[in-house]
């Protein structure tokens, strides 16, 4: 997916009629005509377009009946990551009323780490269209992202919003309320919140609380948890994302593993 047409097709795979590709709609526009201009895009065959279509209508009925859970977010797909990424790093942006080149440079970096330069490229097109739309409802984009993302999925893009609050070197109160926000639409719970958080913010006992324990935690306790974390934290659980993403996960998995040897280091076992 290396194209522009091809990342706006991997990019509305379940966006299409939900809040989320009611607020990058318009970006996607704008992008689309640049793309035209250039000979990007290109009308695909009957065939296929219908295909994609197929792909992604059938969330309801025709009696707005709702499909299983497991159902929805076995569609989980790398675009619809990316879109999730841009969608709610633009909201966490702008809660403060100030949006650094530091964090816009955060972004742009991390997609290019990821996808290489020129899918960068494109993403960021949509990506600063986002951060001129002020009506965004958090509350919506998030509900559609628990339905249709599995739950690994979801603790890796809370990871990803705190080094976007972090990127600018000021830690605003105002967007960590607003990512603990996030988590809780996003069904993350209290535990998993503070974990990822302790990862960036290093507060006292952080190693206790990425590994989601408390300090009086027994050794055995600890070993316990350190193999509870390493599994649910494992880069293997966003395997389905893709291999880009994969990596993206190592750098959580390591804070685990990092606190686990800090805690074996001061307990000497």
């Amino acid at each position: 997916m290396s194209g522009f047409a091809s990342w706006i097709g991997g990019a509305l795979g379940w966006t299409l009629g939900g809040p989320i590709g009611a607020a990058i709609g318009f970006a996607i526009g704008a992008a689309v005509d640049k793309a035209t201009e250039k000979g990007l895009l290109l009308e695909p065959p009957k065939k296929d377009k219908q295909r994609r279509y197929q792909r992604s209508e059938p969330k309801y009925d025709t009696r707005k009946k709702r499909v299983s859970s497991s159902q929805k977010r076995s569609q989980t797909k790398s675009g619809d990551f990316e879109v999730s990424l841009l969608v709610l790093s633009a909201i966490v942006m702008k809660a403060d009323g100030v949006v650094s080149e530091a964090e816009k440079n955060y972004v742009r970096d991390y997609f290019v780490k990821m996808y290489g330069k020129e899918r960068a490229n494109h993403a960021f097109q949509l990506f600063n269209g986002l951060l001129k739309k002020e009506d965004i409802s958090t509350r919506e984009v998030c509900q559609q992202i628990q339905m249709y993302m599995d739950h690994s999925s979801r603790l890796q893009l809370l990871h990803y919003l705190f080094g976007v609050t972090k990127a600018d070197g000021v830690v605003d109160e105002v967007e960590v309320e607003l990512i603990e926000k996030i988590a809780g639409y996003l069904y993350i719970n209290d535990r998993d919140f503070q974990s990822i958080k302790a990862m960036f913010y290093n507060p006292v006992d952080s190693a206790y609380k990425i590994l989601e324990i408390d300090k009086s935690a027994t050794n055995n306790e600890i070993k316990k948890a350190y193999r509870k974390m390493a599994k649910k934290y494992h880069p293997d659980k966003v395997q389905h994302l893709g291999e880009e993403h994969v990596k993206g996960a190592e750098a959580k998995f390591q804070k685990v593993q990092k606190a686990y040897e800090e805690l074996q280091k001061e307990r000497g076992f």
